[in-house]
Protein backbone atom coordinates (compact mmCIF):
# COMPACT_ATOMS: atom_id res chain seq x y z
CA UNK A 1 0.00 0.00 0.00
CA UNK A 2 0.63 3.79 -0.04
CA UNK A 3 0.06 6.07 2.82
CA UNK A 4 -0.39 9.81 1.75
CA UNK A 5 -1.83 13.22 3.51
CA UNK A 6 -3.54 15.39 1.80
CA UNK A 7 -5.26 18.68 1.85
CA UNK A 8 -4.08 22.34 2.77
CA UNK A 9 -0.74 22.69 5.03
CA UNK A 10 -1.41 22.39 8.68
CA UNK A 11 -5.24 20.66 8.17
CA UNK A 12 -3.73 17.57 6.17
CA UNK A 13 -6.23 14.37 5.87
CA UNK A 14 -5.01 10.50 5.69
CA UNK A 15 -5.66 8.72 2.64
CA UNK A 16 -4.56 5.37 1.19
CA UNK A 17 -3.99 4.14 -2.50
CA UNK A 18 -4.25 -0.02 -2.72
CA UNK A 19 -1.96 -1.80 -4.77
CA UNK A 20 -4.78 -2.16 -7.28
CA UNK A 21 -4.38 2.01 -7.76
CA UNK A 22 -7.78 2.81 -6.33
CA UNK A 23 -7.08 6.06 -3.57
CA UNK A 24 -9.36 6.18 -0.39
CA UNK A 25 -9.86 8.79 1.61
CA UNK A 26 -9.19 7.57 5.45
CA UNK A 27 -10.46 11.27 7.07
CA UNK A 28 -12.96 10.59 10.01
CA UNK A 29 -11.75 7.27 11.03
CA UNK A 30 -9.87 8.51 13.76
CA UNK A 31 -6.25 7.66 11.51
CA UNK A 32 -2.98 9.96 11.67
CA UNK A 33 0.64 8.02 10.31
CA UNK A 34 2.39 8.93 13.60
CA UNK A 35 4.20 6.91 16.01
CA UNK A 36 1.06 5.17 17.68
CA UNK A 37 0.19 4.02 14.23
CA UNK A 38 3.32 2.73 13.02
CA UNK A 39 4.20 0.92 15.85
CA UNK A 40 0.52 -0.45 17.05
CA UNK A 41 -1.92 -2.34 14.50
CA UNK A 42 -2.22 0.41 12.08
CA UNK A 43 -1.15 -0.97 8.39
CA UNK A 44 -4.06 -4.09 9.69
CA UNK A 45 -6.46 -1.38 10.48
CA UNK A 46 -6.39 0.37 7.41
CA UNK A 47 -6.15 -3.54 5.55
CA UNK A 48 -9.56 -3.94 7.19
CA UNK A 49 -11.21 -0.66 6.47
CA UNK A 50 -10.29 -1.47 2.89
CA UNK A 51 -12.04 -4.86 2.82
CA UNK A 52 -14.81 -3.45 4.87
CA UNK A 53 -16.54 -1.49 1.35
CA UNK A 54 -16.89 1.38 3.66
CA UNK A 55 -14.35 4.06 2.36
CA UNK A 56 -15.17 6.46 -0.13
CA UNK A 57 -12.93 7.00 -3.29
CA UNK A 58 -10.80 10.15 -3.52
CA UNK A 59 -9.85 11.99 -6.49
CA UNK A 60 -6.21 13.94 -6.27
CA UNK A 61 -6.39 16.16 -8.94
CA UNK A 62 -5.95 19.16 -7.88
CA UNK A 63 -5.18 18.25 -4.47
CA UNK A 64 -2.40 19.62 -2.24
CA UNK A 65 -0.05 16.62 -1.07
CA UNK A 66 1.86 16.72 2.31
CA UNK A 67 3.97 14.91 3.65
CA UNK A 68 3.47 10.95 3.95
CA UNK A 69 4.02 11.58 7.83
CA UNK A 70 3.35 13.14 10.81
CA UNK A 71 6.19 15.53 11.93
CA UNK A 72 9.07 13.14 13.33
CA UNK A 73 10.66 12.91 16.25
CA UNK A 74 14.16 13.41 14.22
CA UNK A 75 15.63 13.30 11.13
CA UNK A 76 18.66 11.20 10.65
CA UNK A 77 20.86 11.77 7.82
CA UNK A 78 24.03 10.02 6.01
CA UNK A 79 26.38 11.59 4.38
CA UNK A 80 28.59 10.27 2.05
CA UNK A 81 26.80 7.21 1.48
CA UNK A 82 27.48 6.82 -2.26
CA UNK A 83 30.75 6.08 -4.03
CA UNK A 84 30.49 7.79 -6.83
CA UNK A 85 29.16 11.25 -4.63
CA UNK A 86 32.05 10.87 -2.21
CA UNK A 87 34.68 10.30 -5.40
CA UNK A 88 33.17 14.00 -7.35
CA UNK A 89 33.18 15.74 -4.01
CA UNK A 90 36.78 14.24 -3.44
CA UNK A 91 35.93 12.58 -0.22
CA UNK A 92 37.37 9.63 1.03
CA UNK A 93 34.64 6.72 1.07
CA UNK A 94 34.11 6.33 4.95
CA UNK A 95 34.84 3.29 6.65
CA UNK A 96 31.71 3.54 8.82
CA UNK A 97 28.49 5.75 8.03
CA UNK A 98 28.43 9.32 8.13
CA UNK A 99 25.54 10.64 10.29
CA UNK A 100 24.12 14.03 11.06
CA UNK A 101 20.76 15.54 11.93
CA UNK A 102 18.23 17.62 9.91
CA UNK A 103 15.40 19.49 11.86
CA UNK A 104 11.87 17.94 11.56
CA UNK A 105 10.24 21.00 10.73
CA UNK A 106 12.55 20.83 7.50
CA UNK A 107 10.14 18.61 6.28
CA UNK A 108 7.25 19.83 3.85
CA UNK A 109 4.86 18.39 1.11
CA UNK A 110 6.25 17.06 -2.27
CA UNK A 111 5.55 19.62 -4.31
CA UNK A 112 5.87 22.27 -2.15
CA UNK A 113 8.07 25.91 -2.66
CA UNK A 114 11.45 24.98 -1.22
CA UNK A 115 12.78 28.70 0.02
CA UNK A 116 16.58 29.66 -0.47
CA UNK A 117 17.96 31.10 2.54
CA UNK A 118 18.67 34.82 3.27
CA UNK A 119 22.19 35.44 1.86
CA UNK A 120 22.81 31.55 0.28
CA UNK A 121 24.73 31.76 -3.11
CA UNK A 122 25.13 27.79 -2.38
CA UNK A 123 21.68 26.16 -2.14
CA UNK A 124 22.01 22.37 -3.39
CA UNK A 125 19.98 19.86 -4.28
CA UNK A 126 19.94 15.48 -2.69
CA UNK A 127 17.35 12.81 -4.22
CA UNK A 128 17.29 10.69 -1.42
CA UNK A 129 15.86 7.76 -0.36
CA UNK A 130 14.10 8.09 2.68
CA UNK A 131 13.09 5.30 5.20
CA UNK A 132 10.63 5.65 8.04
CA UNK A 133 11.09 3.49 11.53
CA UNK A 134 8.18 1.12 11.83
CA UNK A 135 9.11 0.27 15.73
CA UNK A 136 11.38 1.49 18.34
CA UNK A 137 14.79 0.02 17.52
CA UNK A 138 17.34 -0.54 20.15
CA UNK A 139 20.80 -1.96 19.96
CA UNK A 140 19.19 -4.80 16.93
CA UNK A 141 21.62 -8.03 16.88
CA UNK A 142 22.58 -7.41 13.20
CA UNK A 143 21.26 -5.85 9.86
CA UNK A 144 19.64 -8.34 9.09
CA UNK A 145 17.13 -7.85 11.74
CA UNK A 146 16.73 -4.32 10.63
CA UNK A 147 14.00 -5.53 7.85
CA UNK A 148 11.51 -6.16 10.22
CA UNK A 149 11.52 -2.87 11.88
CA UNK A 150 10.71 -0.42 8.65
CA UNK A 151 7.76 0.92 8.53
CA UNK A 152 8.11 1.69 4.05
CA UNK A 153 9.84 4.21 1.56
CA UNK A 154 9.88 7.43 0.54
CA UNK A 155 11.68 10.41 -1.77
CA UNK A 156 13.18 12.52 0.29
CA UNK A 157 14.95 15.76 -0.73
CA UNK A 158 17.59 16.41 1.67
CA UNK A 159 18.30 20.34 0.30
CA UNK A 160 21.60 21.94 1.70
CA UNK A 161 23.15 25.07 2.00
CA UNK A 162 26.79 24.71 1.35
CA UNK A 163 28.35 27.36 2.59
CA UNK A 164 26.55 27.32 6.01
CA UNK A 165 27.40 23.60 5.89
CA UNK A 166 31.37 23.57 5.24
CA UNK A 167 32.06 27.01 5.29
CA UNK A 168 30.41 28.50 8.38
CA UNK A 169 32.11 26.55 11.61
CA UNK A 170 32.28 22.99 9.84
CA UNK A 171 28.83 21.82 11.17
CA UNK A 172 26.76 20.61 8.88
CA UNK A 173 23.59 20.97 10.64
CA UNK A 174 23.77 24.43 9.90
CA UNK A 175 23.43 23.65 6.00
CA UNK A 176 20.90 20.55 6.11
CA UNK A 177 17.76 22.68 8.69
CA UNK A 178 17.25 25.54 6.49
CA UNK A 179 13.26 25.81 6.51
CA UNK A 180 11.32 23.77 4.26
CA UNK A 181 14.72 22.14 3.56
CA UNK A 182 13.40 18.49 3.06
CA UNK A 183 10.54 18.09 0.64
CA UNK A 184 9.36 14.34 1.38
CA UNK A 185 6.87 11.86 -0.59
CA UNK A 186 4.58 12.01 -2.77
CA UNK A 187 3.70 8.92 -0.58
CA UNK A 188 5.02 6.20 2.24
CA UNK A 189 5.28 3.02 0.50
CA UNK A 190 4.82 -0.43 2.08
CA UNK A 191 7.85 -2.69 2.34
CA UNK A 192 6.15 -5.33 0.49
CA UNK A 193 5.58 -3.25 -2.39
CA UNK A 194 9.81 -2.61 -2.41
CA UNK A 195 11.01 -6.41 -3.43
CA UNK A 196 14.86 -4.53 -3.14
CA UNK A 197 15.37 -1.51 -1.49
CA UNK A 198 19.20 -1.91 -2.82
CA UNK A 199 17.92 -2.20 -6.52
CA UNK A 200 15.82 1.73 -7.04
CA UNK A 201 16.27 4.14 -9.74
CA UNK A 202 16.97 7.59 -8.83
CA UNK A 203 16.93 10.92 -10.91
CA UNK A 204 16.72 14.67 -10.14
CA UNK A 205 16.96 17.39 -12.49
CA UNK A 206 16.37 21.27 -12.49
CA UNK A 207 15.30 22.98 -15.78
CA UNK A 208 14.57 20.04 -17.26
CA UNK A 209 18.35 18.97 -17.21
CA UNK A 210 18.97 15.79 -15.51
CA UNK A 211 21.76 16.09 -12.97
CA UNK A 212 21.53 12.85 -10.87
CA UNK A 213 21.08 9.42 -12.22
CA UNK A 214 21.81 6.90 -9.95
CA UNK A 215 20.74 3.62 -8.47
CA UNK A 216 20.54 2.23 -4.20
CA UNK A 217 22.85 -0.39 -5.59
CA UNK A 218 25.61 2.27 -5.53
CA UNK A 219 25.08 2.97 -1.84
CA UNK A 220 28.33 2.09 0.66
CA UNK A 221 26.12 1.21 3.58
CA UNK A 222 22.58 -0.55 2.42
CA UNK A 223 19.17 0.34 4.05
CA UNK A 224 19.49 -2.74 6.31
CA UNK A 225 23.17 -2.23 7.81
CA UNK A 226 22.09 1.74 8.41
CA UNK A 227 19.06 0.86 10.42
CA UNK A 228 21.32 -1.85 12.63
CA UNK A 229 24.09 0.56 13.01
CA UNK A 230 22.27 3.61 14.26
CA UNK A 231 20.55 1.64 16.61
CA UNK A 232 23.93 1.14 18.16
CA UNK A 233 24.26 4.72 19.17
CA UNK A 234 20.85 6.19 19.73
CA UNK A 235 17.30 4.46 19.96
CA UNK A 236 15.18 4.98 16.61
CA UNK A 237 11.51 5.81 17.07
CA UNK A 238 8.62 4.91 15.08
CA UNK A 239 7.18 7.44 12.48
CA UNK A 240 11.80 8.51 12.31
CA UNK A 241 12.93 9.17 8.95
CA UNK A 242 16.56 8.33 8.09
CA UNK A 243 17.57 10.17 4.56
CA UNK A 244 20.53 7.32 3.21
CA UNK A 245 22.57 9.61 0.96
CA UNK A 246 22.38 10.83 -2.22
CA UNK A 247 24.38 9.39 -5.49
CA UNK A 248 26.89 12.00 -7.66
CA UNK A 249 25.07 14.80 -9.77
CA UNK A 250 25.28 17.49 -7.40
CA UNK A 251 26.37 21.49 -7.68
CA UNK A 252 28.81 21.23 -5.34
CA UNK A 253 30.85 18.41 -7.56
CA UNK A 254 30.79 20.77 -10.25
CA UNK A 255 32.29 23.88 -10.70
CA UNK A 256 30.51 24.46 -14.09
CA UNK A 257 27.13 23.60 -12.50
CA UNK A 258 25.24 26.68 -10.63
CA UNK A 259 23.00 26.57 -7.43
CA UNK A 260 19.46 26.57 -7.02
CA UNK A 261 17.96 30.36 -7.45
CA UNK A 262 14.27 31.64 -6.89
CA UNK A 263 12.86 30.42 -9.75
CA UNK A 264 14.24 27.02 -10.77
CA UNK A 265 12.06 23.73 -10.93
CA UNK A 266 13.54 20.70 -9.29
CA UNK A 267 12.17 17.62 -10.45
CA UNK A 268 13.06 13.99 -8.76
CA UNK A 269 12.11 10.84 -8.41
CA UNK A 270 12.55 7.10 -7.08
CA UNK A 271 11.46 3.93 -8.69
CA UNK A 272 8.42 2.57 -7.39
CA UNK A 273 7.89 5.53 -4.94
CA UNK A 274 6.86 8.45 -7.00
CA UNK A 275 7.95 11.94 -8.06
CA UNK A 276 8.68 15.34 -6.78
CA UNK A 277 8.13 18.74 -8.44
CA UNK A 278 9.01 21.73 -6.57
CA UNK A 279 9.78 24.93 -7.86
CA UNK A 280 12.53 27.24 -5.70
CA UNK A 281 11.22 30.65 -3.80
CA UNK A 282 13.49 33.34 -1.82
CA UNK A 283 13.14 33.64 1.83
CA UNK A 284 12.38 36.86 2.93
Amino acid sequence: MKFLRVGPLGAEQPAVITPRGVTYDLAGHDVRFDAQFWSSDGVERIERLIESGTLRELDLAGERIGAPIEKPEKIICIGLNYRDHARETGATVPSEPIIFMKAPNCMIGPNDQVLVPRGSTKTDWEVELGVVVGRRARYLASPEEAASYIAGYCVSHDVSEREYQLERGGQWDKGKCCETFNPLGPWLVTPDEVSDPQALGLRLSVNGVVRQEGTTADMVFGVHHLVWYLSQFMVLEPGDLINTGTPAGVSMGHDDVDYLKEGDVVELEITGLGRQRTQMGQAT
